[in-house]
């Protein structure tokens, strides 16, 4: 009688290889995340403290610009030194940034400060996708990239509770000075991992990197100044977002892979959908909150926990993208999340109607959520699988630059729009909402574009 082998299990990502550097590299993402959100909470009391409302727009448009800068330069350093390198780089300016803007004695200070932590923030961003890229095995990336999103998934729930709770009972530099406290020991648990990738021999000089770098930092100049314009009220903000958006049209698509304005099939198509489903979802993120609170008279913590609802579908999302082991096609996550998103976001304007009862936004919403979790991690894989080994910190830069450009874009022109009135009313939420499900379905719309060609959507 013959005995059939045995299956071979897949490789887990907490296999003896790999435990220490998963563990590490989530950790290192929620720290990322966990200080992305708790400063929004911290920074009205550190304006009053230290008297610098004046630079308080530059607190939040300077760490941006720099990330942009720094992402385009890790991109670079990975793909010629692979990610060791950029990995400490962007840990010492990350650790060196949070230690200055919690000493800070002026507001000055606290701002540069932050301007070298988000410098920091960028090169390690980047450098983790390349780490994925090396260190994991393809059939992994998009269960590593399930963790990356669950590690942003708590910090959302409890980051601004946690820095409140920080800042009225110890003080707002603790907001800042815990953290290196816990990166320092989530990169260390990489590093065994990072001596045995990217040693790659002679380094591979990029063309037109320079070039890449100045137009990274025309970029970054132009992201600060929407930054900025998207927080002013009135006439003041129409000339700075103005000169902010000529800025990122001529700069950016020099940054993002050739054929990103016309939808190229493959990597152009994938970084474009990343870009139309954040700015469609923090679109509408936005706008909920205030929504809620003005038309339906919810509390601000009500309302908050309306978006909650969008925050844990998404991390049941991505448990569920990375539990499909082999999609119809590469376009059917993609597809299926901005179909998910669109929908949602759609269920979520028709309460703007007073008739429709609340319950079905929030549905809505997790409907949302639920889309951007099937959506993120396989956009993300996709970008490593498309990617050639010279590539993957270049491509793994454009993805993520897409994606916080796109965000930012969107939020300061919703804030624009909202501000336009004394009082935004339903047609304001309507139109932005159905704006944010219009750019989803666009999305949809286009998601069978990330295969090279028709026949390759049914490989």
């Amino acid at each position: 009688m013959l005995i059939a082998p045995s299956p071979v299990r897949a490789e887990s990502l907490f296999a003896p290889r790999l435990r220490a550097m998963t563990v590490g590299s989530v950790a290192l993402v929620s720290l990322l995340a966990f200080e992305a959100l708790a400063v929004g909470t911290a920074m009205p009391t550190v304006a009053r403290a230290l008297d610098g409302l004046a630079l308080y727009g530059i607190a939040f448009g300077g760490p941006f610009a720099a990330g942009v800068v720094a992402m385009v330069l890790s991109g670079i350093w990975c793909d010629a030194r692979g990610p060791r390198a950029s990995m400490w780089s962007g840990l010492a300016g990350f650790v060196a940034g949070l230690l200055l803007a919690g000493a800070a004695t002026d507001m000055a200070t606290l701002v540069v400060g932050r301007i070298v932590q988000g410098f920091g923030s960028g090169l390690l961003s980047v450098a983790l996708y390349v780490i994925v890229a090396q260190a994991y095995p393809e059939q992994l990336h998009r269960r590593i990239f399930a963790a990356f999103a669950a590690a942003w998934v708590v910090p959302s729930l409890v980051g601004p509770v946690v820095a409140g709770l920080v800042v009225e009972h110890v003080g707002w530099r603790w907001v800042f000075l815990a953290v290196p406290a816990v990166a320092v020991p989530a990169v260390l648990l990489i590093h065994p991992g990072l001596r045995s990738i990217g040693v790659a021999g002679p380094v591979r000089r990029s063309a037109g990197a320079l070039a890449r770098i100045g137009w990274a930092c025309g970029a970054g100049v132009s992201a600060a100044l929407l930054h900025i314009g998207g927080q002013q009220r009135g006439a003041a903000a129409v000339p700075l977002v103005g000169i902010a958006l000529a800025g990122l049209l001529s700069c950016v698509p020099r940054l993002l892979p050739a054929g990103f304005l016309r939808a190229g099939r493959g990597l152009p198509t994938v970084v474009g959908l990343r870009g139309l489903a954040s700015a469609a979802f923090v679109g509408a993120e936005v706008v909920i909150p205030l929504m809620l609170s003005r038309e339906r008279g919810f509390t601000p913590t009500a309302a908050g926990l309306v978006l909650t609802t969008g925050a844990l579908s998404w991390s049941l999302g991505s448990w569920l993208q990375a539990r499909i082991r082999s999609p119809r096609s590469r376009g059917t996550l993609p597809r299926a999340g901005l179909t998910c998103i669109t929908v949602g976001t759609a269920v979520v304007g028709s309460c703007v109607v007073p008739a429709v009862p609340v319950w079905v936004g929030i549905l809505g919403w997790a409907v949302a959520g639920l889309g951007m979790g099937l959506l993120y991690p396989s956009l993300s894989a996709l970008t490593l699988e498309l990617s050639a080994p010279g590539e993957q910190g270049r491509n793994s830069s454009s993805l993520q630059l897409c994606d916080s450009l796109a965000s930012a874009t969107v939020l300061a022109l919703t804030g624009a729009v909202l501000a336009a009135g004394a009082a935004p009313g339903r047609f304001d939420y309507g139109v932005t909402l159905a704006v944010a499900a219009g750019l989803a379905l666009l999305g949809a719309l286009l998601a069978g574009r990330v295969v090279a060609s028709p026949r390759a959507a049914s490989a």
